[in-house]
């Protein structure tokens, strides 16, 4: 059998705290990190080094305003095109990016993770594989949780679950659904599937 042509492109998406992380490090420690280019949504944040302190304050870090999703998608391409990306680094707590980045080089699977991934179809469009991590919400409670948290999940992050092609209910405690995810990823990886 032949070998895929070009990297598998997995997508991890699901509300803050559900389990995400989680199941992208079950999928780096099984397909082996040095497989796998990683890539956060949370690095992509829009710079608000320009704007005062007190308006930074204010922005809501759970709308897919507040991340610059173009730079993700224009790197996912790169990434595809067998060409290495410079990825953000974002300071939370002044809101900024540094003048830092992390280089990462092409692989043969790229796992894209993030709380509003599937809100965009241009990047949606990217993904070989969807998966929507689905965590009862009040297993997720944070401090931001009623005010910028769950009406951002309500209006972008649940809605976009149906773009998934596997929902993860209970996160990364869900061993049967992450064994059958690692298993499909390893035979995508070597040659079940070949791509134009």
């Amino acid at each position: 059998m032949s070998k895929r042509t070009s990297p598998l492109v997995i997508a991890i998406a699901g509300g803050t705290g559900s389990g995400k992380t989680t199941v992208a490090n079950v999928i780096l420690k099984r397909a082996g990190a040095h497989n796998i280019a990683y890539l956060a949504h949370d690095a992509y944040y829009k710079d608000l080094k320009d704007l005062p302190a007190a308006q930074r304050e204010r922005i809501n870090f759970d709308h897919p305003n507040s991340l610059d999703t173009d730079l993700l998608i224009q790197h996912v391409r790169e990434l595809k095109a067998n060409r290495p990306i410079a990825l953000p680094v974002y300071d939370f707590k002044t809101h900024s990016r540094t003048q830092e980045t992390v280089p990462v080089e092409p692989q043969p699977i790229i796992i894209v993770e993030g709380i509003l991934i599937f809100v965009e179809p241009r990047l949606r469009d990217l993904f070989d594989v969807k998966i929507y991590v689905d965590t009862d919400p009040d297993i997720r409670f944070i401090h931001q949780y009623l005010n910028t948290v769950r009406p951002m999940h309500q209006e972008f992050v649940e809605p976009s679950k149906r773009y998934s092609d596997v929902i993860i209910p209970e996160g990364g405690f869900n061993t049967v659904a992450l064994d059958m995810v690692v298993a499909r990823v390893e035979a995508l990886l070597h040659g079940e599937r070949v791509v134009d």
